[in-house]
């Protein structure tokens, strides 16, 4: 077996490991936030710096081809008039491994003055981000895959898996069909399979 091989098959090893490790975890945690969502008026909106806000596209996107309105909002343009974008009736779905990330602790300031509530997802449990929010949801992890343990590899995975659990619950819990999901998703392959 080749070095690139064994580096490879390690990576998935470590990731596959800390998702497991995290799938104990779960807990009423994920109850309280699946019903924030579903209690929601407006609409969810996802922020995140860097990688994380990289995670809080895709679960922007997942949440709103599954019927939940949302989108994303970056934290740095938030703190430059995109704040606007929130109303008390909004949900925001904040995501950072360290919970300390000040752009988006700064945005995070204007929703609790707007009003919104905070579903945190983060590997900081115990960061001014979890102590912000209304329902924290963990993404620790032991350590990165990669050999520098810095690269956000294994944490994004963890993030990511948090989202998608979020996504599938409030799919589940929402009575989500086939036919609901051709309507949002008519085009590509996906969407001439379900024509």
């Amino acid at each position: 077996m080749s070095q690139i091989v064994r580096c490879a098959k390690e990576v998935f090893r470590q990731e596959a490991a800390a998702l497991e490790r995290l799938s104990e975890q779960i807990g009423a945690e994920y109850e309280q936030a699946v019903q924030l969502i579903l209690s929601t008026q407006g609409k969810v909106i996802v922020s995140g710096m860097g990688k994380a806000g990289h995670i809080g596209k895709k679960a922007a996107a997942s949440l709103a081809s599954t019927g939940t309105p949302a989108f994303f909002v970056h934290p740095a343009e938030a703190l430059h008039g995109d704040a606007g974008m929130v109303t008390a009736q909004d949900l925001v779905m904040a995501i950072s491994n360290s919970g300390e990330t000040a752009e988006l602790l700064s945005f995070l300031a204007i929703v609790q003055d707007i009003g919104a509530p905070i579903i945190a997802i983060t590997g900081g449990l115990q960061s001014r981000l979890s102590k912000m929010a209304d329902v924290t949801l963990a993404a620790q992890v032991e350590r990165e895959a990669d050999p520098l343990n810095l690269a956000p590899t294994t944490s994004a995975v963890a993030q990511l898996a948090v989202a998608d659990a979020l996504v599938v619950c409030v799919m589940a819990e929402r009575g989500f069909t086939t036919q609901d999901f051709r309507r949002y998703h008519p085009g590509g392959a996906l969407g001439k399979r379900l024509a």
